[in-house]
């Protein structure tokens, strides 16, 4: 079957667009032509600097004929419906139409066939409508014809279009079509610099082959895999190893079509600045790779460049060239970097004060101090020292006002470990600086050290709280403050760590701090300054006793605030479990139990939880368990009441009564026991005692006895089944 060549020829592309617009070129021109009728085989996008390209095989030379029957009038039916169901239809009279009976009557149907066209001419009416609706970010018009109506709207000035189609074994055809006066041929052109000449092609084999004559590599992976071979043995070459950046890689490989590798190097006094911020200044200066000495793991004063051409004084004037940008972008970040030492972390504080965090939420400075305070409340419960969880938490974010951070935001937190080490401050007070920010995203770590455990996770329980309380929660796709990011941090810290944490009691403190401000306008700190709080009730009773002592209504429910925040992190933690393998119902089974705030207490049950229902016993309950729950349900739903209340003894009538209460008082202490020693797979071998005894109950007994009194009586056993096993978790939250 025919394939199908087509490349958009334009002026240099975007590296951070081209992988998206080879995806797209492909999926839109796929999807177009299955739309179609015509089902191909396969399909290759492909991107360099200045052009993309897309090859489709196993395309059918034409579309398949369609044959569809349209149902027309019934027989007899008025002239004017008969006249349009012929217009409609293409038939000239009735008797081209046939008959249909049904349970209706007769009705004319016509069988309509409509043959397929050629694949060439579908192909050439679809790419232009492609082309011009194609979704760049960015996008311009150029030229004569910016000022035309309609003209084509394009990221850079396209230049050339290659299209053809055809057999392998024939001379393929040119799709014939046109924009904006580009027509589509089979030109197109090679390197820039090296080979600009134009280049006639047939079909991909031929078209890859002669745009690597002419200096230009097609694949970009192809291009990757040249520029990390090569940088590494150039390294390797002077005893030195490369550092890997695969988002570098990735942004070089879109800048060249014919990468060639070069080293320079640059002064060794630099090396004096942290190689974090070598790295940062020649890679978002001159996206070049660093190199380091393998024997001590520090940078050393060499770079790699990639350039697009082949010189003939073999780089030396490239490598000259990158060498002079790169010494004054170094000496400033050195300057940068020593103006920096010269100013204490804490002498930067007062800046904060006239920098908004959010309107609603105060300045910086206030954030801190929120952060600082509940930092030393979660600090005794990670295993941290409090004062220098205060100091951590105080100096934190001061690295957001250096010289460094501003130039290369990247480098935050990471500057702030390094000023505060600079200035004498405890290992453990730094390092918070720079790991209260993580973990970023699912492939960062979290924090370990209880000092920067206590700060994150204040940091991170200050935002969440702070945009709870002036309501601004995500909502759908939208997370503009990344609220979700913030609690999946949190779970991951608690989690890793295996911290034992209430967050009630962490909670009501953040919350706190926003009700008792809008509420009285002072921090919690100063509540003796509220007109209705005593001096005696303030030192007493301390903040949380007076916050939940007052009627709460404006402008918030603090306690219908912390609900909500707690149902974010249950949603969060499904989220997190789920990608981890876990059922998600099992995480709802555990939560809809309530006062479930120890998250790793959750994590530990759910696991006990399904392994149990893995188990025979488990499935076997599970459907025992549901079955008097729907029993329940409908009898109290009926009845208009519920069934609560210990069943009488006396009006047991059968064995299995009896065998099912006792096993529910057994299952009860002993799961209850283990639940409150935390051992749940315990609990769970408890539960599984009580399977024979509700087996052989639903066996034998007859729930709905004639007597009412019985009947009453058996349904509040059942209400003790569900009861007991609420020990563990809500079965009927349970999926299956």
């Amino acid at each position: 079957m025919p394939d199908l060549l087509l490349e958009l020829f334009s002026e240099e592309i975007p590296a951070r667009m081209q992988a998206k617009a080879a995806d797209d070129l492909r999926r839109m021109v796929t999807d177009k032509l299955v739309a179609e009728g015509l089902v191909y085989e396969g399909a290759k996008a492909f991107a360099t600097p200045r052009r993309l390209a897309l090859t489709v095989h196993g395309i059918p030379a034409r579309q398949p004929d369609l044959k569809t029957e349209r149902r027309g009038p019934k027989i007899g039916a008025p002239d004017a419906a008969v006249q349009g169901f012929l217009k409609a239809t293409g038939l000239k009279s009735l008797d081209e139409a046939t008959i249909q009976k049904d349970a209706k009557g007769d009705f004319y149907v016509a069988l309509i066939e409509k043959p397929g066209r050629p694949a060439i001419d579908v192909i050439a009416e679809m790419l232009p409508v492609i082309i011009r609706t194609f979704p760049w970010p960015k996008s311009m018009r150029w030229g004569a014809r910016s000022a035309k109506s309609g003209s084509l709207v394009w990221v850079r000035p396209l230049h050339a279009i290659t299209a053809t189609f055809g057999l392998e074994t024939e001379e393929p055809d040119v799709v014939k079509f046109s924009i904006d006066g580009v027509e589509a041929g089979q030109t197109t052109y090679g390197h820039r610099f090296m080979a600009p000449g134009a280049i006639s092609v047939r079909r991909f084999e031929d078209y890859e082959a002669k745009l690597k004559a002419a200096k230009v590599i097609l694949d970009p992976q192809a291009r990757k895999d040249i520029i990390l071979e090569d940088a590494k043995e150039l390294a390797f070459a002077q005893g030195l190893e490369l550092v890997e950046d695969q988002v570098l890689l990735d942004e070089v490989s879109g800048l060249v079509e014919w990468p060639v590798v070069m080293m320079g190097s640059f002064e060794q006094e630099f090396l004096s600045i942290p190689d974090e911020v070598i790295r940062a200044t020649i890679r978002n200066n001159q996206k070049c790779f660093v190199v380091k000495d393998p024997k001590t793991g520090k940078l050393t004063n060499k770079f790699v460049l990639t350039a697009n051409i082949e010189a003939p004084d073999d780089g030396k004037t490239i490598v000259a060239g990158n060498e002079r940008v790169i010494r004054p972008r170094l000496s400033d970040a050195k300057f940068f970097y020593e103006t920096d030492l010269k100013t204490k972390l804490e002498d930067r504080l007062p800046k904060f004060e006239q920098i908004v965090f959010h309107e609603k939420l105060g300045t910086q400075a206030e954030r801190i101090k929120r952060i600082e305070r509940l930092a030393a409340e979660i600090a005794p419960l990670v295993g941290a020292d409090v004062e220098k969880t205060r100091r951590a938490a105080r100096l934190a974010k001061a690295d957001l006002l250096t010289e460094v951070v501003g130039e290369f935001p990247e480098l935050q937190g990471l500057m702030g470990k390094y000023y505060a080490l600079a200035q004498g401050e405890d290992a453990s007070v730094a390092a918070a600086s720079e790991e209260h920010w993580k973990p970023q995203g699912p492939t960062d770590r979290a924090p370990t050290d209880p000092v920067s455990i206590a700060v994150a996770l204040a940091d991170k329980l200050d935002t969440l709280a702070g945009f709870w309380a002036i309501d601004e929660k995500p909502t759908g796709s939208k997370d503009p403050y990344a609220l979700r990011r913030a609690a999946l941090g949190v779970i991951r810290i608690v989690l890793e760590n295996q911290l034992r944490i209430q967050f009630n009691l962490v909670l009501v403190w953040a919350v706190a701090t926003f009700f008792v401000k809008k509420r009285f306008g002072v921090d919690l700190d100063d509540l003796s300054k509220i007109p209705t709080v005593d001096e005696h009730e303030s030192k007493l009773a301390g903040p949380i006793a007076v916050v939940a002592s007052r009627e709460v209504t404006e402008p918030f429910n603090i306690g219908e605030v912390m609900r909500d925040v707690l149902a974010f992190f249950a949603d969060r933690l499904k989220v997190q479990l789920r990608e981890q393998g876990a059922r998600h119902d099992l995480v709802d089974a555990v939560f809809s139990l309530g006062g479930q705030d120890d998250l790793l207490l959750v994590v530990r049950r759910v696991e006990a939880l399904g392994k149990f229902l893995d188990s025979d016993d488990g499935k076997n309950l599970l459907a025992g368990t549901k079955r008097a729950s729907n029993i329940l349900a409908i009898e109290e739903k009926k009845d208009k009441r519920s069934f609560d209340g210990a069943p009488d003894a006396a009006l047991y009538k059968l064995d299995e009564e009896k065998a099912l209460a006792a096993a529910i008082d057994q299952v009860k202490r002993e799961a209850s026991a283990a639940v409150a020693k935390e051992d749940f797979a315990a609990a769970m071998s408890a539960m599984a005692k009580l399977r024979p005894a509700v087996d052989a109950f639903f066996d034998k007994v007859k729930v709905n006895d004639d007597d009412p009194k019985v009947r009453e009586n058996r349904l509040k056993l059942l209400n003790e089944i569900r009861a007991a096993t609420r020990a563990v978790a809500d079965f009927s939250r349970i999926e299956g």
